[in-house]
C-alpha cells in the first residue's frame, strides 16, 4: 500500500505555501514504526513535533529535544500518509527463504498462512496442556468450593443457594448427583462469570471436568487472542505468536485455566475488549487514509479538512468492546477500572489518528465528531450488558423464594421515596449492590495466603489451591519417596517470565514516554488498568492469582522487549545474531522454568525433597 514503510523522505524547511498545503503535518505526533516479521522491534517513529516553525534555538529547547539525553529520538516524516495510519504488516526477507532452501512460491504461501496458522499452532499446544487430566485433581480445590456450585445452581435456579457445609465429598462420590438447595445464598460477585462456567457444567456433569471445561476452554481461546493481538499491535506475525507462547506457558495462567475461579473469565473478556478496540483502531484509521487526498504521485497527504471533519461512521468493534467490557463487569467489579482506562485509551488513538490526517486542533475535531459516539458505544452497551447478566434474579420470585433481597424493595424498601420512579427490581438490586461494595471495601479479614500487590510482579506470594502428602506407594507417589511425597495445585507465575517481565515493564514504560511509541502506550494501560487500582486497597484482603487480569499484557510486554533485543533490521549480523542468541535464551529458560514447575502446577505426586527444591523464596510456603 503506498511507498513501503521503510522509506524516508529528508525533511527539509518547506515554503509557507508548502505548510498550508500540508495542513500543517509538522504537529504529527503519532508513532507508527513498524514492527518486523523477523522479531525486530524497530525505534523509528513518526515525529513527535518536528517545530518546523521555529529557529533552530527554538528547536533545541523543546523537550522533545531535551530528553534525547534519555533516548527520544524524533523520526524523519514519511512520505505517504496511509503508512501512518495504517502501517504494513512486515514480512520475513528474501535471504531467510533462501538460506532455508524455500522456493519462493511456497514461500509466499507459508507468509499468507502464517497470519492465522502460527496462532493455530500455538494455540494447540495451549489447549493440549490445559485439557490434559482437567479433572485431576479430582476433587473442590479452593474457591471452586463457592463458584463451581453457585454455577450449577444459578444454570438451574437463577440465582445462587446455601449448600449444606459437607457437600462437597457427596458431589464427588456421586457423580454430581445431589439435591439444589431453595434457600437464596449472599454472594459478593455478579453472575456472569458463574454463567460461564455453569456451562461446562451443563454439557459435561457436575464434575471436576465439567466445572473446569469453560475455564479451560477460555484460557485457551486467550492464548489465540493474544497471538492476533500481538500480531496487529507489532504488525509482526513472529512477535504476536511469541506473546501467545510465553502466556501458554505461564503457571498462573495454565492453574488459573484449569480452575473453576472468576478471575480467567473476567481476563479472557478484559483481552477481547482490547482486541476489538485495537481492531476498531484500525478500521477508523483506514477510513480516514481513504478519505485523504492524492497527489500526482499517487501518495496520500495530509488535509486540514478531511482530518478535522471527516465522520468515521459506524464502528461495530467498539461496539464488540462494550460488549465485553459489560461482561467483565458482570464477572468481576474491578472491569468498571479497565472499561474507564480503555475508553481513554481509545479516544487518545481517535486524537493521534485526526492529528497524523492532518488536523490543526485534533482534540477539538475528536470532541465535536468522535467523543459522543465513542461514549455511546461503549458505556451504555456495557452497562445494559450488565444488568442484562442479571435476568435469573431479575425474573425470580418476590415472596422470600427467589435470589437474595429480591424481595427487599415490597418488604423492606416499601417506604422509598424512589419507589414511584424505579420498578422493584431495579430498587432491590440497587440495594443488594450497596451490600455488595460495603463488603467488598471493608473486607480485611486476615487469610493465609493473601498478598500485598508490591508483590505481585515478581510472584511474591502464591496461592496454593490444593495440598496432599500422600504416603510412598499411595495415590500415585513413588514407592521410593522416601517420607512422603507432597501434591500441590500451586497459583504462581512461571518466575522466569514474570522476573523478565519486570524488566520489560520498565522498557515499554521508557519507549512509551521518551520514543512516544503509542504500543507501548496501551501495553502499559493494560497492565496500569488491570494493576494499578489494587494499590488503593492494601488493606483489603487480596491475592496473587488478580494478577491473571494483566498477565496478556505483561506477555506483550516481554515479547515487545525480546524483539528489541534482536535488533533493528539493518543492523549487522553480528549484532543480529547475538540479539537473536540473547532473546532465544530467556524464552527457553522461561520454557525449562514452566516444565521444571510442571509437578506444583498439574498437582502431580512428587517426592518432599523435590517439592522443597522447587520452593525458590520463603514466601512461597
Amino acid at each position: 500500500m503506498g511507498v513501503p514503510a521503510s522509506t524516508r523522505v529528508p525533511v527539509t524547511r518547506p515554503s509557507s505555501q508548502e505548510r498550508t498545503q500540508a495542513g500543517h503535518t509538522a504537529h504529527a505526533r503519532d508513532s507508527h514504526s513498524a514492527v518486523p516479521y523477523d522479531g525486530a522491534v524497530t525505534s523509528t517513529a513518526s515525529s513527535p513535533d518536528t517545530r518546523q516553525e521555529q529557529s533552530p534555538l527554538e528547536q533545541r529547547q523543546t523537550w522533545q529535544h531535551r530528553l534525547r539525553r534519555f533516548g527520544h529520538r524524533p523520526s524523519a516524516v514519511r512520505g505517504d500518509v496511509r503508512d501512518r495510519l495504517v502501517p504494513p504488516y512486515t514480512e520475513p526477507s528474501g535471504r531467510l527463504w533462501k538460506t532455508l532452501g524455500v522456493p519462493p512460491l511456497l514461500a509466499g504461501r507459508l507468509v499468507r498462512w502464517s497470519g492465522w496458522g502460527g496462532p493455530l499452532l500455538v494455540t494447540l499446544v495451549a489447549g493440549v496442556l490445559r485439557f490434559w487430566n482437567l479433572g485431576h485433581p479430582k476433587a473442590v480445590i479452593f474457591d471452586e468450593t463457592y463458584y463451581a456450585k453457585d454455577a450449577w445452581a444459578i444454570v438451574h435456579r437463577g440465582f445462587e443457594v446455601n449448600w449444606d457445609k459437607e457437600v462437597n465429598r457427596l458431589i464427588l462420590d456421586s457423580g454430581g448427583n445431589v439435591p439444589i438447595p431453595t434457600d437464596a445464598a449472599y454472594v459478593v460477585h455478579p453472575p456472569v462469570g458463574k454463567y460461564v462456567i455453569g456451562l461446562g457444567e451443563l454439557i459435561f456433569g457436575f464434575d471436576p471436568f465439567g466445572w473446569r471445561f469453560m475455564t479451560a476452554l477460555l484460557g485457551t481461546l486467550s492464548v489465540l487472542m493474544l497471538c492476533r493481538i500481538g500480531r496487529r499491535l507489532f504488525r509482526s506475525t513472529f512477535l504476536g505468536c511469541l506473546a501467545g507462547a510465553l502466556m501458554a506457558v505461564d503457571g498462573l495462567h495454565f492453574v488459573m485455566s484449569r480452575t473453576a475461579l472468576l478471575d480467567g473469565v473476567l481476563m479472557f473478556f478484559v483481552l477481547a475488549a482490547f482486541g476489538c478496540l485495537l481492531i476498531d483502531r484500525d478500521k477508523a484509521r483506514a477510513k480516514l487514509a481513504a478519505a485523504l487526498p492524492v497527489d500526482a504521485d499517487g501518495r496520500a497527504r495530509p488535509d486540514v479538512d478531511v482530518a478535522e471533519n471527516t465522520r468515521i461512521g459506524f464502528r461495530p468493534w467498539r461496539l464488540t468492546a462494550g460488549l465485553m467490557l459489560g461482561l467483565a463487569i458482570g464477572t468481576k467489579w474491578n472491569g468498571l477500572y479497565i472499561m474507564a482506562a480503555f475508553c481513554v485509551m481509545s479516544v487518545l488513538w481517535d486524537v493521534g489518528a485526526r492529528r497524523v490526517a492532518g488536523a490543526v486542533r485534533p482534540r477539538l475535531a475528536v470532541l465535536k465528531r468522535d467523543l459522543g459516539w465513542a461514549f455511546l458505544s461503549t458505556v451504555p452497551v456495557a452497562v445494559f450488558t450488565y444488568f442484562a447478566s442479571w435476568i435469573g434474579w431479575i425474573l425470580s420470585a418476590t415472596d422470600g423464594s427467589g435470589g437474595y433481597y429480591r424481595d427487599w424493595a415490597t418488604r423492606d424498601g416499601r417506604g422509598s421515596d424512589w419507589s414511584w420512579l424505579f420498578p422493584d427490581w431495579w430498587r432491590s438490586l440497587w440495594h443488594y449492590e450497596n451490600q455488595v461494595y460495603e463488603f467488598h471495601v471493608g473486607l480485611s479479614s486476615p487469610h493465609t495466603y493473601e498478598s500485598n500487590p508490591w508483590s505481585w510482579i515478581v510472584a511474591g506470594r502464591p496461592v496454593s489451591y490444593f495440598y496432599e502428602s500422600p504416603a510412598p506407594g499411595v495415590d500415585g507417589c513413588p514407592v521410593d519417596a522416601g517420607e512422603k511425597c507432597a501434591q500441590e495445585v500451586l497459583a504462581i507465575g512461571t518466575p522466569m517470565l514474570w522476573w523478565v517481565g519486570c524488566l520489560a515493564l520498565l522498557y515499554v514504560l521508557w519507549r512509551w514516554a521518551f520514543r512516544r511509541d503509542w504500543r507501548a502506550g496501551a501495553i502499559a494501560c493494560g497492565i496500569a488498568a488491570g494493576y494499578a487500582p489494587w494499590f488503593f486497597y492494601q488493606e483489603r484482603t487480596i491475592f496473587y492469582f488478580y494478577a491473571i487480569v494483566f498477565l496478556p499484557f505483561l506477555c506483550l510486554a516481554v515479547a515487545m522487549l525480546l524483539g528489541a533485543i534482536v535488533g533493528p533490521p539493518r543492523s549487522t549480523d553480528t549484532r543480529r545474531v547475538a540479539g537473536a542468541t540473547a532473546a532465544g535464551v530467556l524464552t527457553l529458560l522461561v520454557v525449562w522454568n514452566f516444565i521444571y514447575f510442571w509437578p506444583i502446577y498439574t498437582g502431580t505426586p512428587i517426592p518432599i525433597d523435590d517439592w522443597r527444591s522447587r520452593m525458590w523464596l520463603d514466601t512461597w510456603v
